[in-house]
């Protein structure tokens, strides 16, 4: 299992914004872990295409479930890959608040990312009244069990425990938190599809991740990376965050 260190830039970023992209791809040339920045759908392809020789990949923030049809402003999973994508991210909870999209939807969509060669991030986290409530493994329980279709692979999907409450917030869930809910994610993975593969299924945390806190969160077992925000809008931010990844591998 390679680490990720996956970049959301979320809608930010314009042709200017490349330099960052590649100022990380030129300070990590022989990554030790595998580096993914997915930016807004119009700069895939051109990312894609300075990206070409580097180790940096890159995704889509989301995709619909169709593959083609009367869907005016969506891409498909296919028009992804056609860009340059490898991977895309889904069920986001920004996608699941702003949009309303259900467990049953975000299903269908990795679905199709899955059918277009993509490989799949997918996301879960509780809210902050959920976690108050002592809810925070039903939640993230729930999401998993209905936003992952059958037939996982650790090819070919990803899971991001993002906390919604620390999304943007400045707020870091503890050590112990983490633990709980990655430890709980990779059993209930073990469990429906098998050690074989649960165990090769990548586990990120994303929320409020920075040079400062990095380390700290990739000691944490069964964390193999971080799904990043606003940290990976900048090179030097984000190549901090990329350093402790590496220096987690040993």
């Amino acid at each position: 299992m390679r680490k990720l260190a996956a970049g959301n830039w979320k809608m930010n970023g314009t042709t200017g914004s490349l330099a960052e992209a590649m100022a990380v791809a030129a300070a990590h040339p022989d990554a030790a872990v595998e580096l993914l920045i997915c930016p807004p759908a119009t700069l895939i392809t051109a990312m894609a295409t300075a990206a070409t020789g580097t180790p940096l990949e890159v995704g889509g923030q989301d995709c619909h479930a169709a593959a083609s049809g009367a869907h005016t402003g969506d891409i498909s999973a296919a028009m992804l890959s056609d860009a340059g994508a490898s991977y895309v991210i889904l069920g986001h909870s920004e996608r699941r608040t702003d949009h309303g999209e259900t467990d049953a939807l975000v299903r269908a969509k990795t679905e199709a990312a899955w059918a277009a060669g993509l490989t799949a991030i997918v996301c879960v986290g509780e809210t902050l009244a959920e976690r108050d409530a002592g809810r925070t493994l039903e939640v993230v329980g729930r999401q998993l069990d209905g936003s992952v279709p059958n037939g996982a692979s650790g090819a070919r999907l990803v899971i991001a425990y993002e906390p919604v409450w620390a999304i943007g917030t400045g707020k870091v869930p503890t050590t112990g938190q983490i633990a709980e809910v990655h430890d709980f994610l990779r059993a209930r993975l073990d469990a429906r599809f098998g050690e074989g593969v649960g165990r090769l299924v990548r586990l990120l945390y994303g929320g409020s991740v920075k040079p400062s806190n990095a380390a700290e969160i990739f000691a944490i077992r069964n964390v193999d990376g971080a799904l990043v925000g606003g940290a990976s809008l900048k090179a030097a931010e984000f190549s901090g965050i990329i350093a402790a990844l590496e220096d987690s591998v040993g």
